[in-house]
């Protein structure tokens, strides 16, 4: 059985660094996991065109270089994906637009174990998760989905609202804050909102820290590090590849465009 490590540092109290891939390339996240920056990739699937095949080679790329998976899933087909994903090897999920209590709980239960202790939806599928290690018994296997770490984007204005209660509920380890959704959910353009934005993400990560639930924040900088290292955070995704591209081309790319254009 392939060592939960997000899990794992989370039970132990650790601070967690990831970042965003949005390529199915798993040569790309072998380089990213040999930079020794990351704890965990996080797969935003939920952005890109893949199949099932990259989840598997992704999943494998982590594997061999000993850093952790996540997959960011879409609202309509998470039940899918996420049965899909974890049976493909990723270690963790990070659901998205859900509104209520009742839908957290609702894909917390497709995603745990079909047995009793933990009475869920997921059963004992056949993919390299299982058929790949035929000598683990199946509570084993049950253990390896429970152990599967529950992440949640709390980025509409009907989820801040239910904020307590969903960090209430048992088995959701992770939340962390989407400004742009959240801003939508209001009516707001974000650029126009930024201090109530703020405030609403600091009383996210708030809650989450007095119910015992990991708040993640998604950064660029060491300055915003430290910034939400003073609000008692300490699992952060540096780095998203689609932005570091576009940074890049509308940075020095664009400069030695501007001096190609001036030697004409």
């Amino acid at each position: 059985m392939k060592e939960n490590k997000l899990r794992n540092m989370l039970v132990n109290g650790q601070a967690t660094v990831g970042t965003r891939i949005w390529s199915t390339w798993p040569t790309l996240t072998e380089a990213c996991a040999s930079t020794g920056s990351f704890d965990y990739i996080e797969f935003v699937a939920e952005y890109v065109p893949y199949d099932l095949h990259s989840l598997e080679n992704l999943a494998r790329a982590c594997e061999l270089h000993n850093i952790s998976s996540m997959i960011k899933v879409d609202l309509q087909n998470r039940f899918y994906v996420a049965q899909k994903a974890m049976a493909a090897g990723f270690q963790s999920v990070l659901f998205t637009d859900h509104k209520t209590a009742e839908e957290v709980a609702e894909s917390l239960h497709i995603v745990s174990p079909d047995c009793p202790e933990s009475g869920g939806r997921f059963g004992y599928p056949n993919n390299r998760w299982v058929g790949f290690q035929p000598n683990n018994p199946q509570m084993k296997y049950a253990a390896m989905v429970k152990g599967t770490v529950k992440a949640f984007m709390i980025e509409k204005a009907e989820t801040m609202d239910s904020i307590e209660e969903i960090c209430s509920i048992d088995g959701v380890d992770m939340v962390q804050f989407g400004p742009s959704d959240y801003s939508m959910s209001k009516g707001w353009n974000l650029k126009d909102h930024r201090d109530e934005i703020r405030k609403a993400e600091e009383k996210m990560i708030q809650v989450a820290l007095e119910h015992g639930v990991a708040p993640r924040c998604e950064i660029d900088t060491i300055e915003q590090a430290e910034y939400y290292k003073s609000l008692g955070v300490k699992h952060f995704c540096v780095g998203d590849e689609f932005r570091n591209q576009m940074a890049y081309w509308n940075g020095p790319a664009k400069q030695v465009k501007e001096l190609a254009e001036g030697l004409k």
